[in-house]
């Protein structure tokens, strides 16, 4: 007469392993981010920005929902360069105020024009959009296609004495006229009312 064997099965090596594979997907597919980059980058594109905006090496951000402030830090350890059409640098720290398609209030962001280094005051897109961004700099609004900034681009850190003689300009600017800048060689002046300069500036 045969016994029954009132043991439990004992788990197979291949149901070992399924389970630890479907753990692992699982994981991979729903992870709980805590990476200070993606975090910001879903900040900025539930706000319509693109997340091009600020180059890779995000170390560090906050940002508070209510009053839209946020604080961004880089893993540099010396203000970084990138190209766009223009150069633009980011120091290690940068704050700003973000609202709906816009952020105002922006420091630690710089805009190269000629040879001086425009402090980037504010940036814009049109909602509905219209594939342009509009970058504030003071004396002009740099107006460039959304394209550039899909993606976060490498950031050259700075290295030795290189760039520390530049000097970051910046003007008193609330009773300008102001001019944007579609391309090099021809500009649009612009009149704005002073509520439309405090909403980019």
């Amino acid at each position: 007469m045969a016994s029954k064997n009132n043991y439990p099965a004992k788990p197979t090596i291949i149901t070992i392993l399924i389970a630890a594979f479907s753990l692992t997907l699982t994981a991979a597919v729903n992870p709980l981010s805590t990476d200070p980059a993606a975090l910001f980058h879903d900040v900025l594109k539930s706000n319509g920005l693109p997340i091009g905006l600020f180059p890779k090496g995000i170390s560090d951000f906050s940002h508070d929902a209510a009053s839209g402030h946020f604080e961004l830090r880089l893993l540099y350890p010396s203000p970084c360069d990138t190209k766009f059409e223009t150069h633009v640098r980011y120091q290690c720290n940068i704050t700003g105020s973000l609202g709906y398609g816009r952020i105002a209030n922006l420091s630690g962001v710089a805009a190269q024009e000629l040879f001086l280094w425009l402090p980037v005051k504010g940036v814009h897109v049109d909602v509905p959009s219209s594939g342009l961004i509009y970058f504030d700099v003071g004396v002009v609004f740099k107006q460039f296609s959304l394209s550039f900034f899909e993606a976060p681009k490498d950031c050259d850190a700075m290295e030795g004495d290189d760039g520390e003689d530049d000097v970051v300009v910046s003007f008193d600017d609330r009773e300008r006229e102001q001019i944007i800048e579609n391309h090099p060689e021809e500009f649009v002046r612009k009149s704005f009312t002073d509520e439309e300069q405090r909403a980019v500036s």
